[in-house]
């Protein structure tokens, strides 16, 4: 038997398909819905156990955009990451570890770096 082809559902899509299983409706009705077989249905809530997943929330203890875009410019003034942590109130460990992490100190831009760290795209579906 082959397996059908993975067909992701929007973020919407996925909002809607939580709030039908909240609301009690069967797999078949979920996946009519959506023009999907109810197995694709089942995997998706299978993955989280059936449970609304949390929204996706940055960490208090993460870099912000703001602190990234200081880095970003101690490094384009030519700061050393000691500067640049003692000006955010950072360990210089950190600092030296997210540059390196996002190409160095020629390669480093605040955005890209901000984007692979929390990527809006991933955040998990909203609140139901």
């Amino acid at each position: 038997m082959t397996q059908g082809k993975y067909v992701e559902l929007s973020v919407a899509q996925r909002t809607d398909v939580w709030r039908r299983w909240k609301a009690g409706e069967s797999l078949h009705t979920i996946g009519r819905a959506f023009d999907r077989p109810h197995t694709s249905i089942h995997c998706l809530l299978a993955h989280h156990g059936g449970i609304v997943p949390a929204v996706r929330r940055r960490s208090v203890l993460a870099l912000t955009v703001v602190e990234r875009e200081d880095i970003s410019r101690g490094l384009a003034s030519g700061s050393s990451i000691r500067d640049i942590a003692k000006g955010l109130e950072r360990a210089a460990s950190t600092v030296s570890r997210e540059v390196a992490r996002h190409g160095g100190r020629p390669e480093y831009r605040a955005h890209e770096a901000d984007r692979r760290a929390f990527p809006i795209n991933t955040a998990l579906w909203g609140t139901i």
